[in-house]
């Protein structure tokens, strides 16, 4: 627990930044309850319940990085310790201890340990009630208060994220691994059915709001390849998994481990063919399987050896652990650095409290990149939103409500300066919603760039508006970074400098200012 705790608060703020996804939950959080309840009626109502916790954190402790990533470390924290308990009481004290420490060092475990949404506690929530599942079979402790605290945990889990769901057949199969008694299988059942019945109406919900996910690819081999790479080092462990008193009716590491890392994966292949769906943050707390079936085989090799060698043995564990820290160290740092994620919302902020003049207009591209003025809205002060109608917390949006076209046109061409807020040309995808076409289509026609710079994934462009008889808005690089400018008397391109063919700002002699590309691309 402490080992996993120490990997979440090195680097915790991530050289301060917050990604689109992290924004998302900074800027729910900080809204009334009763505003929460209203957009949770029309977006996002999976993680209503992650939003309420994270609403009171920040109400007790301020909105900060620390606040956003600190639950989810202990979080996973808690489900390290679950792996090293239930190690421990199914394979000995070194398949407990092992398994505990390879589940922080997980790469996607090392990803989601620092990252201000809710997969972190719905593995702590897994880990829970695997531990209680396991105390279960064995027949320990009160029937009814333990199994009413595995079907209360699994409807925690369930609220958090209902495919956390899928965790009931890993469990079930288990229970047909170990062959349970009929008993044991009854209040089982019954538990999951009451967490599912739980779950349900939150289910029925969400499913109206399935447009949130309509955008995650369908299945494809690449997409395949890890969970079948991770099966694979999973039936691996399964094998080498032997307990150290055999005996009938023990319940084995891999009986608990193998489904727990296995069925998750299918379930939600399975769900994907009919609709979309396999993110592996979904079923993070599938690993949990992973870092025992770790545990179970650094058990066996120390088992293997001590008859032969018992000091020698006692180094194994301790020389994997230097081993995988040093090789997963680069992997490490690369997580918890600004660039890991897709973008950074405090610097594009940074870089807009930057350039920004009294009396400026801003514009989002897509609506979506208003989050950077949700999380930063005293970076924002003293410009004019002229695309937007009503805001995302008057409005229970997560994006606001935008004008019309026609409406937003006028506000753009009644405007001096503009800045532009959209994605850098590395992640952005074509301009599609009628709208943003509206905001980019006056920008071009009636404005030229003066500065543009693309900042952590996202861009920052200062538009002014055109004089009379100025060249047209140049629309592309042409060749080594030339730029495509056409005036009336049909003027030959102009070669921009490095520092404009590498994105920053440099003025033009004729003070028309310059683009160092085509109008953005943004993604919609």
């Amino acid at each position: 627990m402490l080992w996993t705790c120490a990997l979440g608060l090195w680097g915790l703020s991530r050289q301060h930044s917050v990604w689109r996804d992290e924004a998302a939950t900074w800027q729910v959080a900080q809204r009334s309850v009763p505003g929460i309840w209203r957009m949770l009626g029309q977006v996002d109502a999976v993680h209503g319940l992650y939003y309420l916790l994270m609403h009171e954190l920040f109400a007790c402790f301020g909105p900060g990085t620390t606040t956003l990533r600190l639950p989810s470390v202990l979080a996973m924290a808690v489900a390290a310790a679950c792996v090293a308990v239930i190690g421990h009481r199914l394979s000995g004290a070194w398949a407990g201890l092992g398994g505990g420490l390879a589940f922080g060092l997980l790469p996607a475990v090392q990803f989601h340990l620092q990252e201000g949404r809710p997969y972190a506690l719905v593995a702590a929530g897994a880990g829970i009630s695997t531990l209680l599942l396991v105390t279960g079979i064995e027949g320990r402790g009160r029937r009814r208060r333990r199994w009413a605290a595995y079907g209360a945990t699994v409807l925690l889990c369930g609220l958090l994220n209902w495919l956390s769901l899928l965790i009931l057949p890993a469990h079930a199969a288990t229970l047909v691994r170990a062959r349970a008694g009929r008993r044991t299988r009854g209040h089982w059942a019954v538990a999951a059915a009451a967490a599912v019945a739980g779950v349900l109406p939150l289910i029925l919900f969400s499913r109206r709001q399935s447009d949130q996910i309509s955008w995650i690819p369908p299945l494809t081999g690449h997409t395949l390849i890890a969970p079948v790479v991770l099966l694979a080092i999973g039936g691996f462990g399964a094998l080498l998994d032997r307990p150290r008193e055999p005996r009938a009716g023990r319940l084995s590491t891999a009986a608990v481990a193998l489904p727990l890392l296995a069925v998750p994966q299918i379930a939600l292949i399975g769900l994907s063919l009919i609709q979309p769906l396999f993110l592996d943050r979904y079923i993070l707390f599938s690993l949990l399987g992973l870092a025992l079936l770790i545990g179970s085989a650094i058990d066996a090799a120390v088992r293997g050896a001590a008859p032969r060698s018992p000091r020698a043995s006692r180094w194994i564990l301790p020389v994997i652990v230097m081993v995988a820290v040093a090789a997963l160290l680069p992997q490490s740092l690369s997580e918890r650095s600004p660039g890991s994620r897709v973008d950074d919302v405090l610097a594009v902020a940074a870089e807009v409290r930057r350039v920004k003049a009294a009396g400026d207009g801003v514009l989002f591209v897509p609506a979506a990149r208003r989050d950077t003025e949700l999380v930063s809205p005293e970076a924002f002060a003293g410009l004019r939103d002229m695309a937007l109608l009503r805001s995302p917390e008057d409005s229970g949006t997560l994006k606001g409500v935008e004008k019309d076209p026609a409406q937003i046109r006028a506000s753009v061409l009644a405007q001096r300066r503009i800045l532009l807020v959209t994605d850098s040309a590395d992640v952005a995808k074509p301009v599609s919603a009628e709208r943003d076409r509206a905001k980019t289509a006056a920008l071009e026609r009636y404005f030229t760039v003066i500065a543009d710079k693309q900042v952590r994934g996202r861009r920052v462009t200062v538009y002014e508006r055109r004089r009379d008889g100025e060249a047209a808005h140049p629309r592309s690089l042409g060749p080594e970074g030339r730029v495509k400018v056409q005036d009336l008397a049909g003027e030959p391109s102009l070669r921009l400098p490095a520092t404009a063919r590498n994105g920053a700002f440099t003025a033009c002699p004729c003070g028309t200012g310059f683009t160092p590309g085509a109008p953005p691309r943004v993604a919609d």
